[in-house]
């Protein structure tokens, strides 16, 4: 067959969509997150689309997160070593992504900062111990980078993981001489065997604000994550903190807070602070953290435990209720009551449901599931965590978009099936994470150009640098259309069979461009 090519129609089109011409190309299209339907749909004003005249249709699939930590810190998930050659570095990096995407993950949360160093090139910080076997010992390659490669041609989104003020997980790591426990030695404090950099010192904070506006202006990534590690869990004698001095400096420079109040104030600054960097830099990343699972013991009627509020300084309530991120993502590792008679305190499904409530202004929760707690007791089962996964979606109409799974070597082990739970069930089909939140964040692209030769759909974006990721979508019925693929970069291809198609552009911060229909004879 002759190459088919739907490039003049489809560009002429696709520019009046987005309100431009042939010698004035938009940056990005006509709507925003906040002009999208709430599963990241299209704008009105779209042709109805079915006809087998229209070159450009309306698509959109139910948007959903579906993430998994790769934690780095004491090589828990990846590096398998810290002594990996850079060739065998990048081939166990390439069958992690393979394995996650198997199991049908679409968002990768990579920790680049497990301990106050870098998984990523950086004047910062040192290069990671847990990489290299040496804190700042050069590994010959940036894992980061690859990452990002790796990732964004399967299809996934990839959101650099940093625990915020912890320096060290013990304190007789040998830091480099450009470690922040070196630099900021002065606000360096040893308590429980680690070292933690103090929330409240102002020169910590700009350190850290520091950090992220390096990554987020040299790489690529779709998204920034905070931890629960804040102020530290109390260790086993539940020693006090010590900062007494730093409170001290606070009070003789006018402030009036009480100390505990002055310590969510330290942190709620940083979440602040960051938001306003992100929204006002690189407005197509979504910012989001993952807190303790119980904001405050009594909350919601029937849970008690570790109060995040009292305990470790974590408002979550204040950051979502002023917009100061774009999602959470609670730890909630515990089963459902029902499933534990021994353990009623903390149950699964009254915390999601709790957190569910409490989305304001559009914003997103993607649960924490414990995936790394299967079998380790009777309750664990893969019932109970099909149940949670289940559970969670219920409460999509909240703004539950879905989930972030700890950990990925759970994954890569298939333990107790539930690599095969998610890809060959509940994540069988794909989706794509949902357009983040704030206005202007989620701009849709121009749509594509398309290429037809033999079963090769060739797809090019006429707007590369504004395109993440190219969306398939095949007509089950007249006007309905299924997402069936998605593939990275302004350039893909997809392998297609006889019927109608369409294809989507997807941009950074997720919106997505009318459809591109084409039918294969």
């Amino acid at each position: 067959m002759s190459p088919l090519r739907v490039v003049l129609a489809v560009l002429s089109l696709s520019l009046a969509a987005c309100g431009g011409t042939a010698s004035e190309l938009p940056d990005g299209g006509t709507a925003d997150a906040g002009e999208a339907g709430s599963d990241g749909g299209l704008p009105g004003g779209l042709p109805d689309g079915g006809g087998e005249g229209d070159a450009l249709v309306p698509v959109a699939h139910p948007r959903e997160l579906r993430g998994a930590w790769i934690a780095t810190v004491s090589n828990l998930d990846w590096p398998p070593s810290g002594t990996l050659t850079p060739d065998a570095g990048r081939a166990s990096l390439a069958s992690l992504v393979d394995g996650l995407a198997d199991a049908g993950m679409n968002a990768l949360f990579f920790q680049v900062r497990p301990e106050g160093d870098a998984l990523y090139e950086t004047q910062l910080a040192p290069w990671s111990r847990f990489l290299s076997g040496t804190q700042g010992r050069d590994p010959g390659w940036d894992p980061l980078e690859e990452l990002l490669v790796l990732a964004h041609s399967r299809g996934m989104e990839v959101h650099a993981w940093m625990n915020p003020y912890r320096g060290l997980v013990s304190s007789s790591v040998q830091a480099a001489p450009n470690h922040v426990t070196k630099v900021l030695a002065e606000v360096a404090i040893t308590y429980d065997g680690k070292v933690v950099m103090d929330p409240g010192a102002p020169a910590v904070r700009a350190h850290l604000e520091a950090v992220v506006a390096d990554l987020l202006s040299r790489y690529d990534v779709d998204g920034l994550h905070f931890d629960d590690y804040f102020y530290p869990y109390p260790d086993a004698d539940r020693t006090p903190f010590p900062d007494a001095d730093t409170y001290a400096a606070y009070q003789a420079d006018g402030g009036t807070l009480s100390r505990a109040d002055w310590r969510r104030d330290n942190v709620n600054t940083l979440v602040r602070e960051v938001m306003e960097l992100v929204q006002a830099e690189h407005p197509h990343v979504r910012f989001g953290i993952s807190p303790f699972g119980i904001w405050k013991s009594g909350t919601p009627a029937g849970i008690s435990g570790l109060s995040a509020y009292d305990v470790i300084s974590c408002d979550a309530v204040t950051w979502m209720n002023q917009g100061w991120v774009d999602y959470l993502s609670p730890q909630l590792y515990w089963p459902t009551g029902t499933a534990c008679s021994s353990c009623p305190a903390q149950d699964f499904q009254k915390l999601a449901a709790w957190w569910a409530g409490g989305t304001v202004g559009g914003r997103h929760l993607f649960v924490g599931h414990a995936t790394y707690r299967l079998g380790t007791t009777a309750a664990w089962t893969l019932a109970e965590y099909r149940a949670q996964l289940e559970y969670a979606r219920s409460l999509r109409g909240q703004g539950s978009l879905g989930a972030i799974h700890f950990r990925a070597a759970n994954f890569r082990s298939n333990l107790l099936g539930v690599a095969d739970l998610t890809g060959k069930e509940l994540y069988a089909a794909p989706a794509l994470p949902p357009a983040v939140p704030r206005a202007g964040a989620a701009v849709p692209p121009a749509p594509p150009l398309l290429t037809l030769q033999g079963t090769t759909l060739t797809v090019t974006s006429p707007q590369p640098l504004q395109v993440r990721f190219h969306a398939l979508y095949r007509e089950r019925q007249s006007g309905q259309w299924e997402l069936a693929a998605v593939r990275g970069g302004p350039q893909s291809s997809f392998t297609v069979e006889r019927g109608t198609w369409a294809v989507s552009a997807v941009g950074r911060g997720g919106g997505e461009s009318p459809g591109v229909r084409i039918l294969v004879p």
